[in-house]
């Protein structure tokens, strides 16, 4: 059942921010964690555990790891090149069709997006920035119970726009399988990407992050996980970049008397179906708009297959506030910072021009999230938890690195050695000084 609260209620529920330092771990998680290192260790401890491991064991500790988090070890991590065609013709054309769709419209809104480099000579010789692409990436693509093809494109398009040349795929074994989903497989066939590894989890992160015997570093890895594979990734920060520390998925809907209840009741129920961590949360000032979404959730709920997930995140993170007006929903909306912020009213653009904290805007009833998730064109990698208030999407510019470029005619670098020998001894350091004055 989708809840309805009160502004003031919601603040201290399901608008409340919770720092990604304060999530505690499910009691059936930390049962785990004991079984599986004989002691009650935090998932950051299990975490490091891992890491030390296959930094210093390599393959052997991935193989080791993966067996006993997994229960299943491929020989070898690496998936053949033939393995990624043979899964291209195994899908059904519908699909491939779709995959193909998606990918040329992600491509072309990347394309669009400007990373050019630039030079100026107004200072004195060329001065200027080169945009350089990251030499080689590693994507990780969480694939447990739902394996997403679409994170392969929304991931390697953007980085394949940047011009990176290596691109590497880690993606775990679907449970009970052993092998790399079929659609996975696919999805990295059709963009040409050619070396990918089954393996998941922490170990798969430390794996991209110090390489092993078998596969070589990244330089940055980049795409969501579970709370370990978040862990991992800000513990390796620093050995390689990282893209972000993904959290759970969030829309937040705001609404009014225009919209329909049952649209805006699927769409909340599409996020909430991730996973039971999602929130779907819908803003309105009328208490009438969200009585019927209330019962629209509740009978649409009830033809989903993954209606036991829903049950749990409609209940904890989910639900309905009714605000003063839109305005109020606005101002809660930009406090909040979703990752999604769904605009089902009236005159959409005059709220999107007060949104300043989002990571995407869908724009009207018709732009409806879950085009965003496939096939709008944007890369579906969002910020979440809040962290929209200082990051971005996905997008070309997280796969290249800036260059400064200096070239300095003689003139100027006289002109200016003088100042940066002032600068230099009034920090104490004398040898700077010393290589200015050399200039003079």
């Amino acid at each position: 059942m989708l809840n309805i609260y009160d502004v003031s209620a919601a603040q201290q529920s399901i608008l409340k921010r919770v720092p990604p330092d304060e999530t505690s771990v499910t009691p059936g998680v930390q049962q785990r964690i004991t079984q599986t290192f004989g002691e009650p260790l935090t998932a950051a401890q299990a975490v490091e555990r891992i890491l030390d491991d296959v930094r210093q064991r390599g393959d052997e500790a991935l193989r080791e790891w993966s067996e006993r988090l997994d229960g299943t070890a491929p020989a070898s991590p690496a998936v053949p090149p033939e393995e990624l065609q043979a899964a291209l013709q195994r899908i059904p054309s519908e699909l491939r069709s779709a995959l193909e769709q998606a990918a040329g419209r992600v491509r072309r809104f990347h394309q669009a997006q400007p990373i050019t480099s630039w030079m100026t000579n107004t200072l004195g010789g060329t001065l200027g920035q080169y945009m350089r692409p990251i030499r080689r990436v590693g994507l990780y693509v969480p694939a447990g119970s739902a394996p997403l093809p679409s994170s392969v494109i929304m991931s390697a398009v953007p980085a394949q726009v940047a011009g990176v040349t290596e691109i590497v795929l880690a993606a775990p074994p679907r449970r009970g399988t052993g092998k790399v989903d079929d659609s996975i497989l696919a999805a990295a066939a059709l963009l040409g990407i050619r070396e990918v590894y089954c393996m998941g989890g922490a170990q798969a992160i430390g794996a991209l992050a110090y390489g092993t015997q078998t596969i070589p570093a990244v330089d940055k890895i980049f795409g969501p996980g579970n709370l370990f594979v978040a862990l991992a990734k800000r513990r390796v920060f620093g050995v390689v970049g990282i893209d972000s520390i993904a959290g759970p998925t969030e829309t937040l809907i705001i609404a009014d008397d225009s919209a329909r209840p049952d649209w805006v009741a699927a769409d909340l129920l599409a996020q909430a179906e991730h996973d039971e961590l999602a929130s779907a949360i819908l803003l309105t000032p009328s208490r009438a708009l969200a009585e019927k979404v209330q019962q629209e959730v509740a009978k649409q709920v009830q033809q989903r297959s993954r209606a036991d997930v829903l049950h749990v995140s409609l209940e904890n993170r989910s639900g309905a506030v009714i605000t003063t007006d839109l305005d109020e929903a606005v101002r809660l909306a930009n406090a909040y910072a979703p990752e999604h912020l769904c605009l089902a009213v009236a005159e959409p653009w005059r709220l999107a021009e007060q949104v300043y904290a989002a990571g995407g805007i869908f724009v009207g009833e018709h732009s409806f999230e879950v085009l965003g998730d496939y096939t709008a064109g944007p890369s579906h990698v969002m910020p979440t938890g809040g962290s929209a208030r200082f990051s971005s999407p996905l997008n070309v510019l997280d796969f290249v690195h800036v260059v400064s470029l200096i070239a300095l005619d003689p003139a100027t670098a006289r002109q200016i050695a003088a100042p940066a020998a002032v600068i230099a001894r009034a920090e104490g350091l004398d040898a700077h000084a010393n290589s200015a004055g050399e200039r003079l």
